[in-house]
């Protein structure tokens, strides 16, 4: 489903991501974690043709990102609150959102209407502007959105960072499902090793730029990483 090839990114001669090699099958739900600097974002900014390559590529369903956007339509993503839309409600967000994606407002409203439970009644029909939501009701906007339109591939950067813990785990509940049961491909980035471990099959660590661990999950993949982090597993 997504290919990565010779790919690397550099800002002023410094080299940030260096990817000799990367695979994620159709289907998959694929973990990137990292220390902060590791080059998480800048992976999924060059997936979604954000910035460009310094060199290599990136193909997603065998379409090259950076040279056609036919990858757009089967793509969805929340990075971050630059892609919510602030002077609009959420629904008009959503029904904004679903426009693009050519589905009608029932369609839509069909789709919000399942993640009642995940928004905890604070956004939908409170008549406030998403740049007044606090940053976790933002960024559950941002998820849901990013669901709107059938996408074969989803990417997701940190997640669960500002939601609270009952949010977590419905938010868990809504990835595994995706996969699962649905067939997407699931692409996250996380700080939090434990959440990443939970939903994610698959886990790639990135280390200044390049991949040092490609980890099919397993009972052992959380202590390993926390060993790989910390030097302890403490």
């Amino acid at each position: 489903m997504i290919t990565t090839s010779n790919l690397s990114k550099k800002y002023s001669g410094n080299e940030v991501l260096n990817i000799a090699s990367l695979d994620i099958p159709k289907g998959q739900s694929f973990g990137l974690v990292g220390n902060n600097g590791a080059g998480k974002t800048t992976y999924f900014s060059l997936l979604l043709d954000l910035i460009k390559p310094s060199a290599g590529f990136i193909k997603s369903n065998g379409i090259q990102v950076n040279e056609s956007e036919d990858w757009k339509p089967f793509t969805s993503a929340f990075i971050d609150e630059s892609f919510l839309i602030g002077y609009l409600t959420a629904e008009e967000y959503f029904y904004f959102i679903g426009e693009l994606r050519n589905q009608n407002k029932a369609d839509v409203d069909t789709l919000v209407a399942q993640f009642k439970d995940f928004f905890h009644g604070e956004i939908l029909g409170q008549k406030k502007y998403l740049r007044d939501l606090s940053k976790g009701n933002q960024k559950k906007a941002g998820i849901v959105a990013a669901l709107i339109g059938n996408p074969e591939v989803i990417i997701l950067d940190e997640p669960f960072a500002n939601l609270d813990p009952t949010t977590q785990i419905r938010l868990k509940t809504i990835i595994k499902d995706l996969a699962e049961k649905q067939g997407i491909t699931v692409l996250i980035s996380s700080h939090d090793l434990m959440h990443v471990t939970d939903v994610c099959e698959r886990i790639v660590v990135l280390e200044k730029g390049e991949i040092v661990k490609d980890l099919i999950t397993s009972e052992a993949t959380l202590k390993e990483l926390e060993v790989h982090f910390t030097g302890t597993g403490v």
